[in-house]
């Protein structure tokens, strides 16, 4: 069943929704979408646009709450179906951005980026990991511009590149081997699966689980002191050789 846009709820979806556009030949269509459902559809990720949109209807003007015409959604769409015209206008449309929308979505874009370095990257140096207020400091010293509506993993080269004149940074794996008691493996098996990739494992005679664990070089200093608190310091571990990525 189709959604209906309250009129008395109209100010407060317009600070919960986007708007996206798109504008052909001096037609324009409108949607108002959760701004989070954005990057998803970019993205290919299947996503209920039904859930997504504060109501399934192409606007012509969302502020007014003027519908768009039929015959010209067709005639450039293919389709007058709200969801599959929807899709489209998220996919290549524009987003108009309150000023305080983007300043929560660039907030939270930059803290994700933030901690994905930081827990990727170490400093070459030290081969230890660059805590997240230093990665956080560099990128504001050299004005390091994020896009609420690119992917993480779209936009981290570009900030490496810009932070390895003001820090030493790159991203590795490394190989962790590690040796614990039956009884402490049986606790902390599901943590070390939880950091990374399990290469090679074997159980020795004495019962004891020896492990060989792949994890970004970021991870290795909270991996160690879950493994040391989870065991009481019952845990035998040593780092192999970085794996260089980037």
């Amino acid at each position: 069943m189709p959604k209906e846009l309250r009129s008395d709820r109209r100010d407060d979806i317009f600070k919960e929704y986007v708007i996206a556009r798109v504008e052909k030949s001096g037609e324009k269509f409108e949607i108002l979408v959760k701004p989070e459902a954005v990057q998803k559809v970019r993205d290919g990720k299947d996503v209920d646009l039904l859930k997504e949109l504060a109501i399934d209807e192409i606007f012509k003007d969302a502020h007014k709450g003027s519908k768009a015409s039929e015959d010209k959604m067709a005639e450039f769409f293919g389709t007058t179906e709200p969801l599959a015209v929807a899709k489209q206008i998220i996919q290549r449309g524009e987003i108009q951005l309150t000023t305080e929308q983007r300043r929560q979505m660039l907030e939270a874009k930059r803290k994700q980026i933030v901690q994905y370095i930081a827990a990727n990257a170490i400093n070459p140096q030290t081969s230890t990991p660059h805590p997240p207020q230093r990665i956080e400091n560099a990128m504001e010293e050299a004005k390091v511009h994020v896009d609420p509506f690119k992917s993480i993993e779209e936009q981290v080269k570009e900030v490496l590149d810009a932070l390895r004149p003001l820090i030493p940074i790159r991203f590795e794996k490394v190989r962790i081997a590690v040796k614990l008691s039956a009884e402490d493996s049986a606790k902390a098996y599901g943590d070390i699966k939880s950091f990374g990739t399990i290469v090679k494992e074997e159980w020795s005679s004495t019962g004891a689980w020896i492990g060989l664990v792949e994890m970004p070089a970021g991870m290795q200093t909270e991996f160690l002191e879950r493994l040391n608190a989870k065991t009481k310091g019952n845990v035998e571990t040593r780092i192999l050789k970085a794996d260089q990525r980037v």
